[in-house]
């Protein structure tokens, strides 16, 4: 049986951050408090449940064999999961990840495997591993039904990996109203690229990590005089569910309170008003308007950077939380999209600082992000 793209129903459940009983132990998971979200997601209409090879250590899989797979019929649901090549410190080891899924979620196949977040030098990793053949023979075999891959990168290297890999059946996208104009996400950009391909997208971090759901005040005012009924994270998930060639959007709950705001938001949705829209941009317009660094990510300060310091990265996190007001949210962000180039190994040469048309300082920005995010 192949599961056809139309059966999939338009809003996902993520379970990257699944409810703990151990707040110290990831792989602590309430198995009881996800049956109940299973089960309320199940019964509102929902299908597409997505997961990883590394979510909770490897315990996500697990648990949702024991909340979803062995609970229901297998034509219930749709399953995705994903394999971090890059992380991986062989082949054998990388292509070793789709079995192991298929041992933990205890199912024949997947519906739609992703080879996880690509980009920078992430993706030669995939090429080293011969991820994209595997994975083709193994979609031949019966053991995944689509192939696809996720990504936080730009639109150029999406355009990049669409070209050279027409095969690919979807991608996952960072998608929301807060990343969808920003220079460094270009979450519009992106969607642009993915139509032009014809690769339908399945939408991730629609909240952008449950910020949008716990705005700061300036942003939250906006929203609340616009409809004091609706939670804020309604508000982003019905941005996400307007947009065109959309698969599905991933909605991340932790408690069963949020799975039923959720489906709720996904069961009376309706189009955005044009007076909606103009809410969402004027809380865009508030969130921005704390003094944030004119960075444009055009990229000239780091073609000659001698230590290759991710410095658009750096400069677009410590926006981030200045938007947001989290420092920990974005610190949590900058471990892993700044590992290739931290902050810390800028030599102050100043070549950055030369090329850049912004005349932005860089130097002391990349200092201010060594005090944030890597103390």
């Amino acid at each position: 049986m192949t599961t056809s793209y139309e059966a999939v129903a338009k809003l996902g459940f993520g379970a990257m951050r699944l409810p703990l009983t151990d707040p110290d132990d990831v792989t602590a998971i309430d198995i009881e408090s996800v049956k109940t979200m299973v089960d309320e997601f199940i019964a509102r209409g929902g299908t597409y449940v997505d997961t990883a090879f590394v979510y909770h250590n490897g315990a996500s899989e697990t648990a949702l064999r024991e909340a979803l797979v062995e609970r229901y019929p297998r034509e219930a649901f749709t399953l995705a999961t994903k394999c971090l090549a890059w992380a991986c410190a062989s082949k054998e080891e990388a292509q070793a990840c789709l079995p192991t899924s298929l041992e933990r979620l205890g199912v024949d196949y997947i519906d739609y495997y992703l080879l996880h977040n690509l980009g920078g030098a992430r993706t030669a990793k995939f090429d080293e591993y011969d991820m994209w053949n595997y994975v083709a023979k193994a979609k031949a075999d019966g053991l995944i039904r689509h192939v696809g891959f996720s990504m936080h990168d730009g639109a150029d290297v999406l355009d990049e990996l669409l070209t050279a890999h027409p095969e690919v059946d979807f991608v996952q996208l960072q998608v929301n109203y807060l990343d969808w104009d920003d220079p460094v996400t270009q979450s519009a950009r992106c969607m642009e690229v993915a139509a032009k391909h014809g690769v339908p997208v399945i939408i991730m971090e629609p909240v952008r990590g449950g910020r949008l759901a716990n705005l700061p005040e300036r942003g939250a005012a906006v929203l609340a005089e616009a409809n004091p009924e609706a939670s804020q994270a309604s508000w982003a998930y019905r941005f996400c569910l307007d947009l065109p060639g959309v698969l599905t959007v991933l909605a991340g709950a932790s408690t069963l309170e949020q799975m039923r705001d959720n489906m709720a938001t996904f069961q009376t949705h309706k189009p955005l008003t044009d007076a909606e829209r103009d809410a969402i941009a004027e809380v865009v317009a508030a969130l921005r308007s704390v003094d944030l660094i004119p960075c444009t990510n055009c990229g000239y300060c780091v073609k000659d950077c001698p230590e290759g310091v991710k410095i658009p990265v750096a400069l677009n996190l410590l926006n981030l939380e200045k938007t947001t007001e989290d420092r920990s949210f974005a610190k949590g962000l900058y471990s892993w999209q700044a590992a290739e180039g931290p902050a810390s190994k800028c030599i102050q040469c100043g070549t950055c600082e030369a090329a850049c048309p912004q005349s932005i300082p860089v130097i002391t920005r990349l200092a201010e992000a060594v005090e944030h995010f890597e103390g």
